[in-house]
């Protein structure tokens, strides 16, 4: 049977169309989560929490100062703003890239009056048209560069959430600092007041000569030493207000007066249970989901180059209208075309098309690396915090004992400092005891809530990511 040659011309990009080589796949991360954590997990979570808890979990601390630091915090961050406006460009390039697949349609329209030729009246010319081109997807090209860019606005859109979780961690960090901070300077102003009377009482009996003048000596460089540690700290404390300040662009007077009357976060709270499988704890963290659709996209580039090597079958189609007025006659002209349908092949384009393959492949190379790191380095962070919470949470009773001790010991040195039973020095070793117990336990406190902070960080701040088959366009919009 005889097969026109048309026929066979058009089946071409079919028959190419077989041999196109599909993109390469993309890394889970459940391939590269470990089994189990290996730091012990939280074993005092309340009320059995889970994941879902995290989103919310401001709200456990029962501190609405903090909350409302939190969305100040948010509202002010540069990062959130320049991660919003990735989403807005994300998207318009993807309303671009979906545009290719369909037909355009172009209008035009032009006027002209004069002489056309020597010795004839003057004329009057309207036109106008539409013009129509479509280029048929054949190898799924132009569809390649729509998933790349849909997967590259859920990768904005989820780094706007880590640029949300970033800033409230930060905040929570600063908060806890300037509480903890508020302690030590309570502590380090009564320890000021008791050395201060100390050595009012040591001139007192020097004067009287009942205290050598070198005991006396003691306890006035002991006054001016805590008086000292007093200054530092209100200093440190200043520091904390004013980087709280530039944080949330609050104003800094009403910013320490809410923080004067707020009360102080317990240390005891957990905040939220991660006793998940990793896979689904890592999965909560919109920067890995991020880096993986960073490799989604590079795979769907490689593809796009990929079918840059084959036939390009287009159709255009025009309508046109015509007014020609002169000498008082009026001709319209109407016209329209489907066509052509033109099919251009690729030949010779001294390995630029090749080169662009290769350069779309290092760049899924590169993502899928930087992908992996992304979630070895999310392992190492929930590991650390869970190692830095286990290690808070064990040694929690035992400075608390030690502060008991001193404090009982420096209590009854100076009933017998008073009754004249212990010497100065005596006095002071007891006091420095007691105050360096004290220290460690606001510190320790601090640590812990650092910890539980940083751990809602490393498990992506109760952030779940849309189903990796939804289309960027099918997401909710981040603002």
């Amino acid at each position: 049977m005889h097969v026109p040659r048309w026929f066979l011309l058009c089946a071409l990009p079919l028959c190419l169309a077989a041999c196109a080589s599909a993109p390469p796949p993309a890394p889970s991360a459940a391939a590269l989560a470990p089994a189990q954590w290996q730091a012990p997990l939280p074993s005092n979570v309340p009320h059995h929490g889970d994941m879902g808890d995290l989103a919310s979990w401001w709200q456990r601390l029962d501190d609405p100062l903090l909350v409302q630091l939190i969305e100040a915090a948010q509202n002010a961050s540069p990062t959130v703003a320049s991660a919003a406006s990735r989403i807005s460009q994300a998207r318009a390039t993807a309303v671009g890239a979906g545009a290719a697949l369909g037909p355009t349609l172009d209008a035009s329209a032009s006027a002209s009056r004069g002489i056309a030729q020597p010795a004839t009246p003057v004329a009057t010319t309207l036109q106008g048209g539409l013009q129509a081109a479509w280029e048929i997807d054949l190898f799924g090209t132009q569809r390649a560069a729509l998933n790349a860019a849909q997967a590259r606005q859920q990768g904005a859109q989820a780094l706007w959430h880590d640029a949300r979780v970033s800033v409230a961690a930060e905040v929570a960090n600063q908060y806890v600092n300037v509480r903890a901070c508020a302690l030590l300077r309570g502590l380090a102003g009564e320890d000021a007041r008791s050395r201060q009377e100390t050595a009012r009482l040591s001139a007192l009996s020097t004067r009287a000569g009942f205290t050598a003048p070198a005991v006396d000596a003691l306890a006035r460089a002991s006054a001016a030493e805590a008086n000292n540690r007093l200054n530092q700290q209100l200093t440190q404390c200043d520091l904390y207000l004013k980087a709280m300040v530039a944080l949330t662009a609050l104003p800094e007077a009403d910013l320490a007066q809410k923080l004067a009357a707020a009360p102080a976060p317990s240390a005891q709270i957990a905040l939220f249970s991660i006793a998940s499988i990793p896979a689904q704890a890592l999965a909560q963290r919109p920067d890995v989901f991020s880096a993986e659709r960073d490799v989604a996209a590079a795979s769907f580039d490689v593809g796009n180059a990929q079918g840059q090597r084959y036939p390009r079958l287009a159709l255009s189609g025009n309508i046109g209208a015509l007014s020609y007025r002169t000498g008082g006659g009026n001709v319209d002209m109407n016209t329209w075309s489907i066509g052509p349908l033109s099919l251009s092949l690729p030949l010779l384009d001294g390995g630029v098309r090749s080169a662009n393959i290769d350069a779309a492949q290092a760049r899924y190379t590169e993502a899928v690396a930087l992908y992996q790191a992304k979630v070895r380095q999310a392992v190492r962070e929930v590991e650390e915090s869970l190692v830095n919470l286990r290690s808070s949470d064990e040694r929690m009773a035992d400075t608390q004992t030690a502060a008991a001790g001193y404090q009982a010991s420096y209590e009854a040195t100076q009933a017998r400092y008073k009754a004249g039973l212990a010497s100065l020095p005596e006095l002071e070793d007891a006091r420095r005891n007691a105050l360096a117990a004290d220290t460690n336990v606001i510190a320790l406190q601090r640590e812990r809530l650092l910890a539980w902070i940083s751990l809602y960080r490393a498990v992506g701040g109760g952030w779940a990511g849309p189903d990796a088959n939804t289309t960027a366009s099918t997401a909710n919009t981040a603002q």
